[in-house]
């Protein structure tokens, strides 16, 4: 199956110039979404994952169904504020600024093998954060998964070091 059949680009998006990889048509299609997640799936058991992390909020779409599927536990990486208990939190770089990501304090385990899914892999800046969350809490990030790849966005090279798998790769337009 071609996923990029299935993604639906939207021109100037949010602005001029950007065109945006909208995977919810993905989600709205039983076929795409399962064949996605199934290869998503394979991927984080092929790496041993014991853990699914995903950060909001199409991280928990994509994740979770994964995580039920390698009869994993799944834990939500989310905005400041959003989650109950006790938290650590990981502040990144944007291109414009900074954001902050938590996770619950004893949502991992050290020695959990974790696998991180998101939609997309762009500047990479959300998946180093969460990767260093799982770090600082004594998890072993065993590779990170996502749906799409912008090449152009050099994501690759700031997660050096990690395993990083894509199941599509959009270059250049």
């Amino acid at each position: 199956m071609n996923l990029k059949d299935y993604v639906t680009n939207i021109v100037d998006f949010p602005k001029k110039g950007i065109i945006f990889r909208d995977v919810t048509t993905i989600l709205q299609n039983g076929e795409a979404f399962k064949y996605a997640t199934e290869q998503l799936a394979k991927i984080a058991k092929e790496k041993g994952a014991n853990v699914i992390v995903g950060p909001e909020a199409r991280g928990f779409m994509f994740g979770c169904p994964v995580a039920v599927m390698n009869n994993c536990g799944f834990v939500p990486v989310r905005k400041p504020g959003k989650l109950p208990r006790e938290v650590i939190e990981e502040e990144y770089s944007l291109e414009y600024g900074t954001n902050t990501l938590a996770i619950h304090k004893d949502a991992i385990k050290k020695g959990d093998k974790v696998f991180i899914i998101d939609d997309l892999l762009a500047t990479g800046g959300t998946a180093l954060a969460a990767s260093r969350l799982v770090e600082r809490l004594g998890g072993e990030v065993v590779g990170l998964g996502f749906v799409i790849d912008l090449v152009d966005l050099k994501g690759r090279e700031v997660l050096k070091g990690y395993d990083v798998s894509t199941l599509i790769e959009f270059e250049g337009e």
